[in-house]
């Protein structure tokens, strides 16, 4: 059974930089093709971005674009999601997703508050 397991996020004030975790186990993390997405309160579910399996391709969402990065450590079944000059609209539950096609996630994580005061 497979289970990711996010860590990383807390209180910042606008403008600071968060990086979050993604830990998997249970299941074989390098053939994945993994995403971060998060929700806000009284919001559907958004996209944040995701990365190929073999680190070679990355896609944003437009809103985080130029401020997030995501990378991986497939030697440690960790995926990253380095955050940046971070604003209050980033405020969310960031959760992490896995699966072996690309964009559909059948795993996925219990989530991670971010919070950014302005």
């Amino acid at each position: 059974q497979v289970q990711l397991v996010e860590s990383g996020g807390g209180l910042v004030q606008a403008g600071a930089s968060l990086r979050l975790s993604c830990a998997a186990s249970g299941g074989t993390f390098r053939t994945y093709h993994m995403g971060w997405f998060r929700q806000a309160p009284g919001k559907e579910r958004q996209f944040v971005g995701s990365i190929s399996p073999n680190n070679d391709s990355a896609y944003y969402a437009n809103s985080v674009k130029g401020r997030f990065t995501i990378s991986r450590d497939n030697a440690k079944n960790t995926v990253y999601l380095q955050m940046n000059s971070l604003k209050a609209e980033d405020t969310a539950v960031y959760y992490c997703a896995g699966g072996v096609r690309p964009a559909v996630y059948v795993y996925w994580g219990q989530g991670t508050q971010v919070t950014v005061s302005s």
